[in-house]
């Protein structure tokens, strides 16, 4: 009685597992110990609603991308109760420019304590999330309008404790989520030049360990650090702080004198990165757009980004009732 009494119309019940199957076993874990850390101990507003069965709506109260969706799912899954999704994950919900709407982007169905139990966790994680993917859609989408053929990526800089739903955000964004932690690339920023003594020394330490299967991207301040990283064996090298013409003209040296695909003797094959303060305001013109850049690095898709307003409503129990009779 309970699922059919209040069955939604027109649902979506399956949604696109484009990044779902990516996440890791562990990440139920996470979501129980967020769970237990916003109710350590009694639940007061729980026992003042009960067990009751009832149905909520999640409102989309602003335009963004919708991600996030397998936390959301995780939190109330926990707490027994059931999601019932209306928009795939990686839609945008609402109009762009629009300011404040109202869409419904799902039903929770369950007993009203655990609705309100898993609330607060599920919509946090759901808008910071919506946030990053709609930050990161429109400086992809600004970078392809302007031509720009090469990765946009974002950077280690997330918050500690939430670096997956961060990271996931930017998958469902549509850009390159970067290297995910120390451990899945090998970054030669300027403290590890300083502490080693130069860059071939720091190149050559790091290669020793880390072997031929992992990638070593060396943080580089001028044109001639540049060419040390390139022939100490740098995969790629990151030409940070750099702009306007000076970055397009260095790029486009390195490609060109150093380069295998430039056909000179000796060439390298490594990549191009543009990074440090890059954000939609310069994203033009700060020159990282060159085809000479491989690759635009930017935390401002994830930084201090603009949360998706969600907030989500039990219905009155005189609704729920009249509409399933």
């Amino acid at each position: 009685m309970y699922g059919g009494m209040l069955a939604a119309p027109s649902a979506t019940r399956s949604l696109s597992p484009k990044f779902r199957h990516l996440l890791p076993p562990t990440y139920s874990q996470t979501i129980a110990a967020w769970l237990a850390e916003d109710c350590p101990s009694l639940d007061y507003g729980g026992f003042v609603v009960g067990e009751d069965l009832k149905e909520a709506s999640l409102w989309c109260k602003s335009p963004g991308v919708l991600a996030g969706v397998p936390f959301f799912d995780e939190v109330f899954r926990q707490l027994g109760c059931s999601v019932q999704w209306y928009f795939d994950e990686g839609a945008m919900i609402g109009k762009e420019g629009e300011g404040k709407t109202k869409v419904k982007a799902a039903t929770v169905r369950g007993p009203a304590r655990k609705l309100l139990l898993g609330e607060r966790v599920a919509l946090n994680t759901l808008a910071r999330c919506s946030g990053i993917a709609t930050a990161s859609h429109l400086f992809l989408r600004r970078a392809r309008q302007a031509g720009y053929r090469g990765i946009v990526a974002g950077t280690r800089k997330t918050t500690p404790g939430f670096r997956l739903v961060e990271k996931y955000g930017m998958l469902v964004g549509g850009v390159d989520m970067h290297r995910y932690d120390l451990s899945s690339m090998v970054m030669l920023k300027d403290n590890h030049v300083w502490s080693t003594g130069s860059i071939p020394a720091a190149v050559a330490a790091a290669r020793a360990a880390a072997g031929f299967s992992m990638r070593i991207d060396v943080e580089v301040q001028s044109e001639e650090e540049a060419r040390q990283a390139i022939a100490a064996g740098a995969d790629v090298v990151m030409l940070d702080n750099l702009e306007g013409q000076e970055l397009i003209d260095v790029a486009r040296r390195l490609k060109s004198e150093l380069h295998a695909s430039s056909g000179v003797k000796g060439g390298k094959e490594f990549l191009i990165e543009s990074s440090g303060g890059i954000d939609l305001a310069n994203l033009s013109s700060g020159g990282h757009l060159d085809d000479a850049i491989d690759v635009i690095s930017t935390s401002a898709i994830h930084q201090s980004t603009k949360h998706v307003d969600f907030s989500l409503k039990i219905e009155p129990l005189s609704q729920v009732k009249t509409r399933g009779h």
